[in-house]
């Protein structure tokens, strides 16, 4: 289930169902239950220890608020919804950026707008110190529905052994030294070993994201974003020959150039343990698997940038990321406020750099000397710092869930190898219709 933290994969696809199980609840601060300052969240148990340190010490320095921080089950979006319907909204929520379109446009949030005309000085801070397009990524219609919290953007893991001992050069040290997709084959095919019966023993690469979506993102460092414009999108550009290529380039991997497992191969074992247990040489993934690798043992690691197809112009990742929101309901308007701004801002955010789990969202913090001492097993610590800034965003639609819908019909066959990337372009015209006629 935490393939990442929280499974991510069904957050990303919008998708899930209602939880049957109640909501894991904890207090702390110093007001009674009745006025407790409610906060729903969706984490694993490592996530959620790090974000009730956040809680623990926002609770310190505001005593007279109390939190009780609700922990959701699974299908976390659905919850939102079953209880904002119901008028019993929590007061703060987390937001994900692919999915919170659907709620603003429903209501459940307030525009944060209001907050930050009243409170300028923070809101001058935050504009100085943010990292503009996590922050605008959850700008919708003119609103701000959510002040960003934490970024989940997708680079390479790579093992600094293997790469040794296959004499393969090692990858770029910067966002600014992209390496091209014949190269990063050539290092995944030179990585791939194989026994005498022609069975794998070791792959160069595997992916620990969502392939319809890592597919795209190789798309996009062959120079073509998701979608025109990236708020709202009337276009996603499925059909563009450059993000075939890219997609084609991907869904190779596996059916061509055997670098990378297919799924039967994966039956048994999961990529990130590849990865650990030293069976893979490079892993795509985010921030999410940086303290999976870091515990495991023998496993001497780094990270890269993602390879820049003949196409891109600037190696990037993509913007996954969550942010806190404020129901547009809630009767404790000025303490969610307090909260939000201290999770998001600079104090906040310096313990989120601190957690090993998550990159923060302000410069401050992500040139802070906590951040770099809990990443200090890695060398190339610029991929991570440059990575907030090195993104671009997936569409942000109210339609999305219809629209991944769509999507995992048509790349499933493709990334299978049944079917060409090119007949992606097929999968455009529909899209384009859910996108106008929601």
């Amino acid at each position: 289930m935490f393939d990442k933290p929280f499974a991510r994969r069904r957050l990303l696809q919008a998708t899930g169902a209602l939880a049957a199980t109640p909501l894991a609840s904890w207090t702390a601060g110093c007001a009674s239950d009745d006025d407790a300052l409610t906060f729903f969240f969706a984490a694993n148990p490592e996530e959620a220890d790090a974000r009730m340190r956040i809680i623990e010490e926002f609770c310190r320095r505001h005593p007279d608020i109390r939190v009780r921080a609700l922990l959701s089950g699974p299908g976390p979006l659905q919850q939102i919804s079953t209880f904002c319907a119901g008028g019993k909204c929590p007061d703060v929520l987390m937001a994900w950026e692919l999915s919170y379109a659907g709620l603003a446009d429903r209501g459940a949030f307030l525009d944060l707008n209001t907050m930050l005309a009243r409170d300028r000085g923070f809101a001058a801070e935050l504009k100085s110190d943010s990292i503009v397009n996590l922050y605008d990524t959850f700008t919708y219609n003119g609103a701000q529905y959510a002040l960003p919290e934490q970024w989940s953007g997708n680079y390479l893991y790579y093992n600094k052994r293997l790469f040794a001992e296959a004499g393969v050069r090692p990858p770029p040290t910067s966002w600014e030294q992209p390496w091209g997709f014949a190269e990063f084959l050539n290092a995944a095919r030179a990585l791939t070993k194989r026994d005498a019966t022609g069975r794998v023993s070791q792959w160069g690469f595997v992916d620990t994201f969502v392939p319809a979506l890592s597919a795209g993102l190789f798309a996009m460092n062959n120079g073509v974003p998701w979608s025109s414009p990236q708020m709202n999108p009337n276009h996603l550009n499925f059909d563009q020959d450059a993000f075939i290529e890219a997609v084609q380039f991907y869904a190779e991997l596996i059916t061509t150039h055997k670098v990378a497992p297919t799924a039967s191969e994966l039956q048994s074992t999961a990529t990130p343990e590849l990865f650990s247990s030293g069976r893979a040489a490079m892993a795509l993934g985010g921030h999410w698997r940086y303290q999976t690798f870091d515990r495991a043992d023998g496993l001497d690691f780094n990270v890269t940038t993602l390879p820049l197809g003949r196409n891109g112009h600037a190696s990037c990742s993509n913007i996954g990321a969550t942010g806190l929101a404020i129901a547009a309901t809630s009767r404790r308007t000025e303490q969610a406020w307090e909260f939000v701004k201290f999770a998001t801002g600079p104090v906040g955010q310096a313990l989120i750099g601190e957690t090993k789990l998550f990159v923060p969202v302000l410069w401050s913090a992500i040139d802070s000397a906590g951040f770099a001492e809990a990443h200090r097993r890695v060398d190339n610590l610029a991929v991570l710092t440059g990575g907030p800034g090195h993104s671009q965003g997936l569409p942000i639609t109210p339609v999305w869930p219809k629209v991944y819908a769509l999507m995992e019909r048509a790349f499933g066959p493709v990334l299978r190898g049944s079917r060409p990337a090119a007949s992606l372009a097929g999968l455009a015209p529909a899209v384009d219709e859910v996108l106008r006629s929601p």
